[in-house]
């Protein structure tokens, strides 16, 4: 049995200064939230005379140590039977790896540092595990490591550069505790963004500054926008998330839930003298609700009457109505697909179902699947904000979409095959409908779907790094 996650992440800073503390495992607690501590044992003296080094002088090939997972039943748990570490690999400015041994297996991490195309450095992080106490480990301490991922390289890049770079845009993220807020506010951080999140209650685990705010009221939050208007942007992904029943109650609170911060967003920026620099408006291509096999693009109307489904149209098209009035240079609205991020609600729910062996065609398996892998959603957030060189996207109505949809069941298909799963008996559309109500979701969710694509990204000079659902699913599972 084997379990493995490899994920990357950008830093606008040099190798050495990384190298610095990825390369010192004592240091691993300090940005990672999944480790309690760290301690190497001395080395002995022919590894050190034969392996350490100046650039490396914590760390030597062969060197033993010991780690707590922050869980405190997991550090009970793996520190009375965890034997040693040791250290695999030791590559001075490059790579540093470590292995736990483990009955019948191991669990190995290893980062590696390297230069990219556009200045700066890429780290990436693979965490594997392999033996008959895998699912135990990853329980432990594997998966946490990985989940951790988005706050572990933003303390990182906090422990080399305290302060973000006041000349570079200021983005207050509002929705920023949730997944694709965590990601963004990292993705922005290591670039040397100053970021703020609006949130409801403070998380101090997230190493990002946040301002509190009730989602619908002008309080001292909106210093933030007053500060340098002009050299601020606003990213409103505030919103619950609609993976739930389709009463009207719910969906009143799904449409309230996004009006209302984003019309006190407005309010707080029509006080402003100076217009906001940029102004990026979260919306869903769900807006669209059941379009069959008709193509949308922005260019596309809005469904109408009955068309319209309520808990899909009735609760993207008031929200993106109420950004209506907003004090900004540029304005995007960006109607957002399925964003496939491991960690997420949307793809977590899709692996979990097909690694149960529910992993057939759901319904008639040909409703159209419109996705977008979160390193592509994350370049074009980026672009949308005038951050990505050679890509000018207009403003107004934007698709953040991968080029090329599926139906539900080649993505079904694909999912099996990536996840090393055996066919599977299709769902049919009376199941859904019953499991929804166990599952306390709307079956509209997995019964319809749209070909949703963008007509002005490609025009734009926009290059999606995973235009094929294929080539994402295969980045994403590892």
């Amino acid at each position: 049995m084997a379990w493995q996650r490899t994920t990357d992440h950008y830093f606008a800073l040099p190798a050495d200064a990384l190298w610095a503390i990825v390369g010192d495992p004592t240091r691993w607690p300090a940005w990672s939230g999944a480790i309690r501590s760290f301690i190497l044992e001395p080395p002995s003296s022919t590894y050190a005379d034969t392996h350490r080094s100046a650039h490396s002088p914590q760390a030597s090939v062969g060197q033993k140590g010991h780690y707590l997972p922050a869980r405190g039943w997991a550090a009970a748990l793996h520190g009375r039977t965890a034997p040693a570490l040791r250290i695999t690999q030791v590559e001075p400015g490059r790579a540093l790896a470590l292995e736990q041994p483990a009955p019948g297996g191991a669990t190995r991490i290893r980062w590696q540092l390297s230069g990219h195309p556009d200045g700066g450095t890429t780290l990436q992080q693979q965490v594997t595990v392999t033996g008959p106490m895998t699912p135990a480990v990853v329980a432990i301490v594997a998966s946490d490591i990985v989940a951790d991922w988005r706050a572990s390289v933003t303390r990182l890049y906090q422990m080399i550069r305290p302060e973000p770079d006041r000349s570079l845009l200021k983005v207050v993220i509002a929705g920023g505790s949730g997944t694709l807020g965590r990601s963004l506010a990292a993705d922005l951080t290591t670039r040397g963004h100053d970021v703020v999140l609006l949130t409801r209650s403070v998380d101090l685990d997230l190493p990002h500054r946040q301002r509190t705010w009730d989602g619908a009221t002008i309080g001292a939050w909106a210093d933030e926008l007053a500060q340098d208007p002009g050299n601020t942007a606003v990213v409103n992904l505030a919103g619950r998330l609609v993976d739930a029943r389709p009463s009207e109650a719910n969906i009143t609170d799904l449409r309230e839930s996004r009006v209302k911060p984003t019309r006190a967003l407005v309010e707080a920026s029509q006080a402003l003298e100076t217009p906001l620099a940029r102004w990026v408006q979260g919306s869903t291509t769900a807006i669209y609700s059941d379009a069959g096999e008709t193509e949308v693009t922005e260019s596309s109307p809005l469904p109408t009457g009955s068309a319209a489904l309520p808990q899909m149209t009735g609760v993207a098209a008031p929200w993106e109505a109420a950004v209506e009035g907003a004090h900004s240079d540029h304005l995007t609205i960006l109607r957002t697909s399925i964003v496939l991020e491991s960690g997420s609600p949307a793809f977590d729910r899709l692996a979990g179902l097909t690694r149960a062996g529910l992993g057939g065609r759901v319904g008639s398996g040909r409703q159209w699947f419109s996705w977008i892998h979160i390193d592509d959603w994350l370049t074009l957030v980026r672009a949308t904000l005038g951050l990505q060189a050679g890509v000018d996207l207009p403003d107004g109505i934007l698709i953040a979409a991968a080029p090329h949809p599926v139906r539900n069941a080649e993505l079904m298909t694909l999912l099996r095959q990536h996840l090393h799963r055996p066919p599977a008996p299709p769902t049919p559309s009376a199941l859904v409908r019953v499991g929804s109500v166990t599952l306390r979701t709307d079956p509209a969710l997995g019964l319809t779907g749209r070909y949703a694509t963008s007509e002005l990204t490609t025009d734009a000079g926009f290059e999606f790094t995973h235009p094929t659902l294929d080539g994402a699913l295969r980045d994403l599972t590892s």
